[in-house]
């Protein structure tokens, strides 16, 4: 492996974020991972010291990454200290489902505020850092809500599709810089987020799935470590959705 740079995971506690986490510690990698839930943040270290990882491997770091100065100051404070940002992953989502009619403000703000801004600002510390090293992975959690859309989740599919935008700008931006960006936008994966949806709703998806099942947050993981990789190189701006096939 040619970097051995920091990997930052934001919303690496659980689900995707926890699969990504141990793809890239599985790479050799030296991973942080940036979440507000401390709980599970203490259950994912105990996960990867019974596999065998050192303490010094995994970095965990409790964060509300909507407060822009505190997720400005931790960065640029691994990035010091760690010689750099290799990859930066941008995982951390919430949702606040309701009809656009029914929407309130805070409801499009704070979907907006976890997805898309904290996304930029992660980014923009990140770049810098990749910048300075001629070397970068940036890698950005959408949804095939951004490509589809969803109905009840115009917040959602608003700060996915946002991060479409953001992360094809990055990518003319920074590829002369050695910096690769891309997205993967994951279908229906069995998380704690999906897991509340009605049975029905599961049913409806999987009739549109070629593939007749819903993920699983490995299969997300194991993209995101192979865009991390050198391998991956001479890929940048692109959406990699990871699906099923359901938005083909």
């Amino acid at each position: 492996m040619s970097d051995k740079r920091l990997a930052i995971v934001t919303g690496g506690a659980r689900g995707i974020g926890r699969a990504i986490v141990f793809a890239l510690l599985e790479q050799g990698r030296r991973v942080a991972t940036l979440d507000i839930n401390d709980d599970k943040l203490a259950e994912l270290r105990q996960l990867a010291a019974r596999q065998g990882y050192a303490p010094e491997d995994l970095i965990t770091l409790k964060l509300d990454i909507t407060d822009t100065a505190a997720l400005t100051a931790a960065l640029e404070d691994l990035a010091d200290r760690h010689g750099g940002i290799g990859i930066l992953v941008n995982n951390a989502g919430i949702t606040r489902d309701k009809l656009m009619i029914q929407m309130e403000d805070e409801d499009f703000d704070c979907v907006l505020a976890i997805n898309l801004k904290a996304a930029f600002t992660a980014t923009r510390v990140a770049a810098r850092s990749m910048i300075r090293n001629k070397f970068g992975r940036i890698i950005s959690i959408s949804s095939v809500a951004a490509v589809m859309g969803q109905a009840g989740s115009a917040n959602y599919a608003a700060s996915k599709a946002g991060l479409i935008g953001m992360t094809k700008s990055v990518a003319r931006e920074l590829g002369k810089k050695g910096v690769t960006a891309n997205c993967i936008a994951p279908g229906f994966i069995q998380t704690d987020m999906t897991a509340v949806l009605p049975e029905a709703v599961k049913q409806a998806a999987l009739e549109i799935i070629p593939l007749k099942r819903l993920g699983d947050p490995e299969d997300v993981a194991y993209a995101v470590a192979f865009l991390a990789g050198d391998a991956a190189g001479y890929i940048t701006g692109q959406v990699l959705c990871i699906d099923g096939g359901m938005a083909m």
